[in-house]
């Protein structure tokens, strides 16, 4: 992972992982195959899609994914086998990854990403996965929804302070896939080739003995990129006053102030009557921009009132994920040793698919997305005709004849990426052309019209032959 400190992320695991692993080795299924998908179940903040993210640092890491003589003293200590110990020494995952695009717009249930490999390798590295695409899918969802209620407007990821630990380096990350413009995280700057942006706290301005000292010393040393933040003391009776003088002493000396930022009160209201000070001192191409506690909601609503703010600095509602916190992405077994498995439940919706899986999407005769189908890999995706609405397969849909897109995409092979890794702002790019060819009602923030994912009759009729056989007394 690109900001861990560590050289080596066999460690980064849950402890079941290790004990099912060697498990394994034990019982002489070293051996063995075994194929995992990765899927989510319910779309976050009541939303109409996901926006996949971490794919990338996904595949860096299991270039990093081994154990060193420190990290295998540890297992010693907690009790684990010596051979066990031995086949770690030289552990690398070498297995196969196929996986939808960095960027990617999907939808519940559908196999994200599909993991082959010997039974071992495949278990060890289900923690780092779900690690990593849960957390970062799920900011860079909250993002995406974000960016579409700003439309033109740039938002900066301003979060770092409120964020879960070192967890923030990740959401900045995300965050840029979903559409920040920049962070305030240095670090993910850094890391990640982000730009990076802020302004000034409370502390600048009550460290002076006059807030206009403050802007001046500010704008003296920051000159053009100057962003005054105008609430400390009386937004309207100070500190935009004082603002005006400063800007027009940057404008004497060559420069201008490049905005003021509004962090508390009636955004709304004040950016009103701002916008008209500003604007009666001359003073038209300075931004304002707004923060505090904003998500999707707040700017809906600041743009329903005509709120004339220039851009947006977003914290922790995006990069907690709130009010969510968590996707529900899963990671579960669908063949071992090239036969069928799956997990039975007496909700249908929970059932997972058996087998290998192709995942396509379905355009419409005017380009836009339709209908996302699940496939058995083997099957020839010509002659699937409908796909099946999986709780209720008496409800179906015609796909014949409709242009379809492979969704899939091999990744990773035998210890290798083996595919380009995208920039951020590539990824980010990705998105915005995908999220062009999905419809309105299933871009609306508030009860989003749900986008129909079907699977094809042999893959129901498998789930249904592999049920029957499961629950048949011996």
């Amino acid at each position: 992972m690109a900001n861990t400190t560590s050289e080596t992320m066999g460690l980064y695991t849950d402890f079941y992982e290790l004990s099912m692993a060697q498990g394994y080795f034990l019982a002489g299924k070293k051996e063995e195959t075994a194929l995992f998908d990765y899927f989510y179940r319910t779309n976050p903040f009541e939303g109409g899609f996901v926006v996949f993210a971490g794919l990338s640092e996904l595949l860096e890491s299991l270039l990093l994914f081994q154990y060193s003589e420190q990290n295998l003293n540890y297992l010693h200590k907690l009790g684990f086998n010596t051979q066990f110990l031995d086949y770690l020494k030289d552990f690398r995952f070498s297995g196969t990854i196929y996986s939808v695009k960095e960027g990617e717009l999907v939808f519940p249930n559908e196999p994200l990403l599909r993991v082959e490999g010997n039974i071992i390798e495949a278990q060890l590295i289900e923690t780092l996965i779900l690690n990593i695409l849960n957390f970062q899918s799920l900011i860079a969802t909250k993002a995406f929804r974000i960016k579409l209620v700003c439309g033109e407007k740039p938002f900066a990821d301003f979060g770092f302070r409120r964020a879960h630990g070192t967890g923030g380096v990740q959401a900045s990350r995300a965050a840029i896939i979903g559409g920040a413009s920049s962070t305030s995280n240095v670090q993910a700057g850094f890391l990640y080739d982000i730009p990076v942006s802020g302004t000034m706290a409370h502390s600048w301005v009550q460290s002076f003995e006059s807030e206009l000292t403050a802007f001046r010393k500010y704008a003296l040393f920051n000159q053009d990129h100057s962003i005054l933040l105008v609430d400390t003391y009386d937004t309207l009776k100070s500190g935009i006053p004082n603002a005006i003088i400063v800007a027009k002493e940057l404008e004497s000396s060559g420069n201008r102030l490049a905005g003021i930022r509004l962090d508390s009160g009636d955004l709304a209201y004040l950016s009103k009557k701002v916008r008209q000070m500003l604007d009666a001192a001359g003073l038209t191409y300075v931004k304002i921009i707004a923060s505090n506690q904003l998500n999707e909601y707040v700017i809906c609503n600041l743009n329903e009132q005509q709120a004339p703010i220039d851009g947006y600095g977003i914290g922790t509602e995006l990069v907690t994920g709130k009010p969510d916190s968590a996707l529900d992405g899963v990671y579960k077994m669908a063949l071992c040793n090239d036969i069928p498995r799956m997990k039975i439940s007496e909700n249908t919706e929970k059932m997972t698919y058996p087998g290998r899986k192709s995942l396509y999407r379905y355009y419409d005769s005017e380009g836009n997305f339709f209908r996302d189908g699940i496939l058995l890999e083997q099957q020839d995706p010509d002659t699937c005709d409908r796909v099946y609405n999986p709780v209720h397969p008496d409800k179906w849909t015609v796909v014949s004849g409709l242009t379809k897109e492979l969704l899939h995409h091999k990744v990773f092979e035998n210890n290798k990426i083996i595919t380009p890794l995208p920039s951020l702002q590539e990824c980010h790019q990705y998105l915005v052309r995908r999220e062009k060819r999905l419809t309105a009602e299933h871009k609306r923030v508030i009860k989003p019209h749900i986008y129909k994912v079907g699977t094809s009759k042999q893959l129901l009729d498998l789930r249904d032959e592999l049920r029957e056989k499961i629950n048949k007394p011996e």
